[in-house]
């Protein structure tokens, strides 16, 4: 196997075993999300299939002498001359190192954003708690423990009983 191959081979079977298929599957939300992350993954399974069984095998050498024995080694030896003097050139990534730091620039914008998320996140789910206990104290509630958790209101109130506004 050629070098390259090997290593192209050698990546896809790493990033295959480094995604989270159910974890991302398990953020979408609508069918059509779910429908084109099941073709993504059929494709890249696909791909990295083929680069397992097509790419990763060494050719079988090639068997001169029997050739010899049947076209003539005149012919033959040109032809292996030729094969033996091809050269694959190696692949030179010049599109990796292009994209790499807009690549690393979303990553970074991404665990911002994450970060975003959780802290508000967090802030909702004490929200929900907060309305959920007031639920259930809110038939037995005096004004004096709602304006405790709403002193806002409080001064809002006491400015208009002062002031002799009485809402009409």
């Amino acid at each position: 196997m050629s070098g390259v191959a090997k290593k192209v081979t050698d990546v896809a079977f790493k990033a295959s075993k480094t995604i989270d298929w159910e974890g991302m599957a398990k953020l979408l939300v609508t069918d059509e999300a779910r429908k084109e992350f099941a073709n993504l993954r059929r494709a890249f399974d696909d791909v990295n299939s083929q680069l397992q069984t097509k790419f990763s095998q060494e050719p079988e050498p090639v068997d001169w002498e029997y050739y010899r024995k049947g076209i003539g080694s005149r012919l033959v030896d040109m032809y292996k001359e030729a094969y033996d003097s091809i050269e694959i050139p190696k692949y030179v990534d010049k599109v990796t190192p292009e994209y790499k730091p807009k690549f690393e620039q979303l990553m970074v914008e991404l665990k911002e954003a994450e970060q975003q998320s959780v802290k508000e996140s967090e802030r909702l789910e004490k929200e929900i708690l907060e309305v959920q206990e007031m639920k259930k104290k809110i038939s037995t509630m005096t004004a004096d423990e709602y304006f405790e958790k709403h002193p806002e209101l409080r001064k809002k109130f006491d400015d208009e009983i002062r002031n002799d506004y009485w809402g009409y």
